[in-house]
């Protein structure tokens, strides 16, 4: 009941993503960094807007949100190993949603309080790519549920 509620905020709130409040910080710097311009020409204009520019996919609108297939997800900016499909579920919210990371250093939380929510932003931790939001409303084992945008992420399959 929980993951169809926030289904339903984050399909309210179009545009937008929802995660939970979580301390953490971002550091200044990234090992791979480069100009707009640059992300530009190597970006389609919607993978620049939600990675480069934190926004948020359409619910059921990404290519990934319904995919099957064994894999690795990647940042679609750096390559960096975020996520494999042995911990991709059904959340029901559109988004695809994963309940851990390949490693947890390869991704970084961070608070989020834009649109007066108090939420958890996710980024690679290699390029600061917006990959999505985290919340605690995951299925076991760990209880949450990383809340990604297709846009952010690249798929090689098995």
């Amino acid at each position: 009941m929980k993951i169809f509620l926030s289904a339903i905020v984050c399909m309210i709130l179009a545009g937008t993503s929802c995660a939970q409040k979580k301390n953490s910080t971002q550091p200044e710097k990234f090992a791979v960094t480069k100009t707009d311009a640059e992300w530009k020409k190597q970006l389609t204009a919607e993978q620049f807007q939600v990675a480069r520019k934190a926004g948020t996919e359409n619910p059921y609108s990404g290519k990934y949100w319904d995919n099957h297939q064994k894999g690795i997800y990647k940042c679609v900016c750096c390559g960096q190993e975020l996520f494999t499909s042995d911990t991709k579920f059904e959340s029901g919210t559109g988004w695809p949603s994963f309940w851990q990371p390949i490693n947890q250093k390869n991704v970084l939380e961070k608070n989020d309080g834009s649109f007066g929510m108090e939420r958890t932003e996710v980024v690679c931790s290699r390029c600061g790519a917006h990959l999505g939001h985290v919340f605690n409303d995951g299925p076991k084992p760990t209880g949450l549920r990383y809340c990604m945008n297709s846009a952010s992420l690249d798929f090689v399959k098995k």
